[in-house]
């Protein structure tokens, strides 16, 4: 028991306490030429930009349609890596890993094999196992499994299907969710803040569900399943800690809908997302209690072509209601959280907005700006390292990149593709606070951090 207790305390303060943010703020990007190969297109037909993830609306059919359209035999097998340099303004106060420095990191970020492709009209998907620089360990990643149908409500078409996945929001077709937003890359070697709300990637690889969704007249998207924790010994084989960030009670039921029109030439989608889960911390149920965490929100994307080339607008905004009353009273009663009333420690509230613009000419060079807030209650008990014990983090992320053969054209073959990058963030707030945010004498422009990334996908 002590073991357990041990781990649903790190998991917790911070880990789930702080809302997953090892995984909430690592997101694997994904590139799959093998689905360029089957469809006979180039990448530039699926992804703005000629690189993915980010969906052009005839991107976003193939995924609805469950990965099946085929032109042409393909090998199903695909690999990706990142690699990137990290420097910080200031030197952050310990190494982000056990094999890095404090600051400066040139690193090789993650390598990826896909089986990707489709099995006659009705089945298709992909799934990815990822090596992490970062934890230098392989673990499986994303994995997005479909069973797809046709047919007509009223004389309008209608694609239906059933994606299996394990990671919520992972399956969406619009850029808009945590799952495939914007950045489509980033790195463990950069800092990140603390809080995010748990469909922000909280659950990602550690648990697996089904949801059921129909795509209407090519408008109207309806979306709804559950999610549940597999076995220790499952996660333990596909490399997944099983105690973070804990076992769901039961299920954890997901629900989206979203409608899509055009608007000003361009492919306009508003929507609405929702994710209600209990979870034992650390898979202890010795308090009979649960955390649990429910999250709704809107988003709204446009993609506007302009001759050739394309701007995109991405927004979200989320917010979680929390009730963790498993936590604090595992931590009083171990003497890691002060004692007091227990709807004190256990209830508050998080909120997220996120948005990113971005503008490509030619499919080829790229510019984004990314904005970000997120702002929650105040909690001395949860927060203790905070200075003003609050969650509040804010700033913009800029991006510049470039893509030279998103049409197909790379003298190494059709398959193969690269993108080269630069990011800049800047931190407004940081955990709590712009100055002196730790009560240590680190200000939120301290974490400021500068990448260059190189992306290649065969």
């Amino acid at each position: 028991m002590t073991d357990i207790r041990s781990a649903a305390r790190w998991s917790l303060v911070p880990g789930v306490l702080l809302f997953g943010t090892a995984l909430a703020f690592h997101r694997p990007a994904q590139a799959v030429p093998a689905f360029a190969q089957q469809t006979g297109r180039n990448c530039a037909a699926c992804h703005v930009g000629g690189y993915g993830p980010q969906l052009t609306p005839f991107g976003r059919e193939f995924k609805l349609g469950g990965y099946t359209l085929r032109l042409h035999k393909s090998v199903p097998i695909s690999v990706m890596a990142v690699g990137d340099y990290v420097h910080t303004k200031r030197a952050q106060e310990e190494p982000p890993t056990d094999h890095s420095k404090r600051n400066n990191n040139l690193s090789f970020d993650e390598g990826s094999i896909f089986l990707a492709g489709g099995i006659g009209s009705h089945l298709g998907g992909f799934a990815q196992v990822t090596y992490s620089g970062a934890d230098r360990a392989v673990a499986w990643d994303n994995m997005d499994l479909r069973a797809v149908g046709t047919g007509k409500i009223g004389g309008k078409d209608l694609v239906y299907g059933l994606t299996i996945n394990n990671n919520p929001t992972i399956e969406d077709p619009w850029n808009t969710l945590p799952g495939w937003g914007f950045p489509f890359t980033d790195s463990d070697f950069a800092p990140a803040p603390d809080a995010a709300p748990l469909i922000a990637g909280g659950l990602g690889q550690a648990a697996i569900g089904a949801t059921a969704y129909g795509w209407l007249d090519d408008k109207f998207y309806l979306e709804a399943g559950g999610y549940s924790t597999p076995s220790r010994g499952t996660l333990r084989f596909v490399g997944v800690d099983p105690n973070d960030p804990g076992k769901i009670h039961g299920l954890a039921p997901y629900g989206r809908a979203a409608f899509q029109t055009t608007l000003g030439e361009g492919t306009f989608e508003v929507g609405a997302f929702a994710l209600r889960a209990a979870l034992f911390p650390g898979r202890d149920r010795s308090t009979g209690m649960t955390d649990r965490f429910t999250d709704i929100g809107l988003d709204t994307s446009w993609i506007k072509p302009l001759k050739s080339d394309t701007f995109t607008l991405n927004a979200r905004y989320t917010h979680e209601r929390q009730s963790l009353d498993a936590t604090c009273i595992l931590g009083m009663e171990d003497g890691s959280i002060d004692q007091g009333p227990l709807s004190s420690c256990a209830n508050g509230t998080l909120n997220e907005l996120h948005l990113d613009a971005s503008y490509y000419w030619h499919n080829k060079f790229g510019l984004t700006v990314s904005p970000f807030s997120v702002t929650g209650s105040r909690n001395p008990f949860l927060l203790p390292d905070s200075r003003t014990f609050r969650p509040n983090s804010s700033g913009v992320e800029f991006q510049a990149d470039f893509t030279p053969w998103g049409k197909g054209n790379s003298p190494l073959g059709p398959r193969f593709n690269m993108r080269v990058g630069a990011q800049y963030t800047i931190f407004t707030k940081f955990n709590g606070a712009r100055v002196n945010f730790d009560g240590t004498g680190r200000n939120a422009s301290d974490n400021d951090s500068f990448r260059l990334f190189t992306w290649i996908a065969f």
